[in-house]
């Protein structure tokens, strides 16, 4: 048997047969997201579920209907093209002149909406879908076995997207779309109907994702979940090829497939990290990416509201209040409920201090709460550290994360940012699910509570509770007081127009990394102090989908303030502990919630409350009497 540095040929042709695969799907949908980042500025969240819809559709058409894989390969990706139009047409297009991150944030909000519909009612297990019989068999090459339609999806995903790449760069439609993106208004004046031309656009990046997913039944198991993880794969692809390029897209997914199969032949335990480490080197070399050249979105998240902050009284009743309600909460709700509600929305208030404040959406907020959990479950139960000095060293953990993650994300802004975040978080992510220390997939489990400072008992629960009281309260007033000192004054500058910022001296990205790094503390100091009341620490902590749930927390209850984060936490815990019995539908309403947010009431509950307050108690402004006019002749 022929070897190659040790690895034998056929293990490693069939390792790259399996990435150039993978790197057809990754170029798609990498495809997908370009077209519609290049047309519109979105960063299309959903792009995963519609993948999903893509090969749920065709498996739809064969079951109930009885039609084939070759008339699915059209009809599905119509459908769900069909589907983004009117997406586009009801939801996005009142988003354009706003900030991008709100389109991020709806599709996000989209994707749970779709997922949980499916889940609900196709379950969570895979269905298979059969090989046509056109395309079934193989050849054998000598040095490996290449079947039939594995070789077919390879070259069918290069056709469409070199096709794609002709329309747009090469032709006069590719032309009109080109110069839409730089200057719309200059291009309807020549009578074009630009809005419709988006709307199209839209349409068809959404039905290349659906492509794909059609493409994609035949080898892997259709199940709702099948774009969940892969669209993060997707969104570094986009990254390292450059946001908004098409040729990127396409160069780059192949060759994240290939680089993945590589990898998976000479060192199988990295094949899920290389690509976010490919992402991280790309970004200290060239921030745009490979092929990138479309200048970084400035724009965060820019919360206005129409009244000012509460004077210093108003809030020293506020946090008095607040603090009675949660002494005497035992008595009144379960104590558990309350401990939880409490260390979320302290991660909450973590995060709304760079996201409302600073104007840095992170997306992978959660690696920060899952690395201090990891960390201190480790200290507290092998090391026998005692829960303060365990839940210190996690701290610190987080507080190590957070700076060299600032300084690998902080170049980048708004939409890119978000991504970046999002990509290195995922990178964490399969770290706790490879790591001896972090017990898999199973966590850390019964992490003992020990007693604090060697006085206090933290298994009783008075205790308990009282412990996680202050640490609450602690960091809230910590984040407080940030916001009033001269450098959260510093940070809202920065918010309001960085530029004028730096104009008078400040490096902001100076301020910007240390208020990065101080959320990604406190958001720790939740993560630790959770493993030790919950006495477990879990890959649920780390993985992207809580760092959607702080979103969702932080955006209900109004970002940008400073008791929102902790109404939207409170909510959204509430909602996950007595709407359980509703099952998937949770996350349909969670992903709803997102969608009105966006949508309805971006400054989230409590940011509308202070912004009726402002209105109201504004004095009525006397309106002036016209003067006569004289009259003629």
């Amino acid at each position: 048997m022929i070897t190659i540095f040790g690895v034998p040929s056929v293990v490693l042709f069939g390792q790259l047969l399996l990435g150039l695969i993978n790197g057809a799907f990754y170029a798609m949908l990498s495809l997908g997201l370009a077209v519609i980042f290049g047309m519109m500025n979105i960063v299309n969240f959903a792009h995963g579920a519609l993948y999903m819809m893509g090969a749920l559709g065709a498996w739809i058409l064969l079951e109930y209907f009885g039609i084939g894989y070759w008339w699915a390969l059209v009809l599905a990706p119509l459908g769900v093209g069909i589907f983004g139009i009117v997406i586009e047409r009801t939801m996005l297009r009142p988003l354009y002149k706003l900030d991008h991150l709100y389109g991020m944030l709806l599709t996000f909000g989209l994707s749970l909406i779709i997922q949980g519909v499916f889940r609900d009612w196709f379950g969570s297990s895979g269905q298979p879908y059969a090989i046509p019989a056109a395309l079934s068999g193989g050849t054998n090459l000598g040095f490996m076995f290449l079947p039939t339609y594995r070789a077919w999806v390879i070259v069918a995903s290069l056709v469409v997207c070199l096709g794609t790449w002709f329309v747009i760069e090469r032709t006069k439609l590719g032309s009109y779309l080109r110069a839409a993106t730089e200057n719309a208004p200059l291009v309807q004046a020549f009578g074009i109907d630009v809005p419709r031309m988006v709307m199209l656009t839209f349409g068809a990046g959404v039905a290349l994702a659906a492509l794909a997913g059609v493409l994609a039944a035949p080898i892997y198991q259709v199940n709702p979940l099948m774009g969940a993880d892969v669209i993060i794969v997707v969104f570094a692809v986009v990254v390292i090829g450059g946001m908004g390029s098409i040729m990127g897209a396409i160069v780059t997914g192949f060759l994240v497939g290939l680089v993945e199969g590589l990898t998976r032949a000479f060192y199988p335990q990295g094949s899920s990290t290389v690509v976010f480490v490919m992402m991280a080197i790309v970004l200290l070399l060239r921030p745009a990416g490979l092929f990138g050249s479309k200048p970084e979105a400035a724009g965060g998240v820019h919360v206005s509201l129409d009244a000012p902050a509460p004077a210093f009284r108003t809030e020293i009743l506020l946090f008095l209040g607040m603090a009675a309600l949660l002494i005497i909460g035992p008595a009144f709700v379960y104590s558990g409920f309350l401990m939880k509600a409490m260390l979320f929305a302290l991660f909450a208030c973590a995060f709304n201090l760079i996201a409302g404040y600073g104007r840095l959406v992170s997306f992978g907020h959660a690696m920060f709460l899952g690395t201090a959990g990891y960390v201190c479950g480790h200290a507290a139960k092998v090391w026998g550290l005692t829960p303060e000095l365990a839940i210190l060293t996690g701290t610190l953990s987080a507080t190590v994360l957070g700076v060299v993650t600032g300084w690998l994300a902080i170049r980048s802004r708004g939409i890119y940012f978000a991504m970046v975040t999002l990509a290195l978080a995922q990178m964490i992510y399969f770290v706790a699910l490879q790591a001896p220390f972090t017990g898999g997939e199973d966590g850390l489990q019964n992490i003992p509570r020990g007693k604090l400072f060697g006085l206090f008992d933290l298994n009783d629960h008075t205790l308990l509770y009282g412990f996680v009281l202050v640490v609450f309260l602690g960091g809230f007033l910590l984040i407080a007081q940030v916001v009033r000192s001269p450098f959260g004054q510093v940070l809202k500058a920065i918010r309001e127009h960085e530029p004028r910022a730096q104009s008078l001296g400040y490096s902001t990205d100076h301020y910007k990394l240390a208020a990065f790094t101080l959320s990604a503390t406190l958001a720790g100091l939740a993560g630790a102090t959770k493993a030790v009341v919950l006495q477990l620490a879990s890959l649920t902590d780390v993985h992207w989908g809580m760092s959607g749930e702080v979103l969702l927390m932080t955006f209900l209850g109004g970002v940008g303030t400073l008791y929102g984060p902790v109404a939207g936490a409170f909510i959204v815990i509430a909602m996950q502990n007595y709407l359980a019995s509703l099952g998937q539908w949770v996350t349909v309403i969670h992903g709803a919630i997102f969608v009105v947010c966006v949508l309805a009431f971006r400054r989230g509950l409590v940011g509308e409350l202070i912004a009726f307050l402002g209105r109201s108690r504004k004095p009525a402004t006397p309106a002036k009497t016209p003067q006569a006019a004289p009259e003629a002749g």
